[in-house]
């Protein structure tokens, strides 16, 4: 089971760390054209969430690797799923059912790993 949470940690953070440069990098305009729910929000927003997500993609895997309070990586997964629940909150505001399923497995996922490491399989 530990391989596995790795595994989970691993892609999560893989993803989270893409979109999140994405986001806190690249300008609103631009990135409305491939997610078009930037456009409630403001340019900051958007790039605040981009910054919270590349965190938790860092703590998804640096705090369990290096040993150096270890309990920061569930804690990461506990604020991506709470992400994920805000996201699917919007895109179901604005009737977007693919992004809410897409939304919901990430959601998951990081409820797995929170649950795996702060229970049975914690460092």
């Amino acid at each position: 089971m530990n391989a596995l949470l790795w595994t989970v940690q691993a892609v999560l953070a893989a993803m989270f760390a893409m979109a999140g440069v994405m986001k806190s990098t690249q300008p609103k305009d631009k990135l409305a054209e491939k997610l078009p729910w930037v456009a409630d929000f403001s340019a900051d927003t958007v790039r605040f969430i981009g910054v919270v997500e590349f965190a938790a993609a860092l703590g998804l895997i640096l705090p369990a690797a290096t040993g150096t309070a270890p309990v920061l990586t569930p804690l990461a997964a506990t604020g991506l799923a709470v992400v994920m629940a805000l996201a699917a909150l919007t895109h179901a505001r604005r009737k977007e059912p693919q992004a809410i399923a897409f939304n919901t497995v990430l959601l998951i996922l990081a409820a797995v790993v929170a649950w795996g490491r702060f229970g049975p399989y914690n460092f």
